[in-house]
């Protein structure tokens, strides 16, 4: 097996592990908000978009070039003119493409 294919192969399973971990905190964070309900809904929404991103990650369906060009669109996206519900749910994300796209990059 070439040394090439054999980093990107542990880099992978670092990256789902990474991916499933984050995906785990995330669901905690996004349930336990919404039991508390009210202003926590928030959070709620602001964990709740990440998970299906961590779930594609951690399935091993990441695709780098596509999170680039959404991270773009998303963060053009981002303003004071949305509700707070919108605004909660793009930078979640925002955030979850950021770390998955420097994770996959280190």
């Amino acid at each position: 097996m070439k040394l090439s294919k054999l980093i990107l192969e542990e880099t992978d399973e670092s990256f789902n592990e990474f991916a499933e971990g984050r995906a785990k905190g995330a669901g905690k964070i996004a349930e336990s908000a919404k039991e508390k309900g009210g202003d926590s809904m928030l959070t709620h929404h602001h964990f709740s978009v990440k998970l299906p991103y961590y779930k594609k990650a951690a399935d091993g369906n990441f695709n780098l070039e596509e999170a680039k060009k959404e991270f773009e669109s998303t963060h053009k996206k981002i303003s004071t003119d949305q509700t707070q519900v919108n605004f909660q749910k793009e930078m979640g994300r925002l955030e979850v493409l950021g770390e998955l796209i420097i994770k996959l990059g280190t």
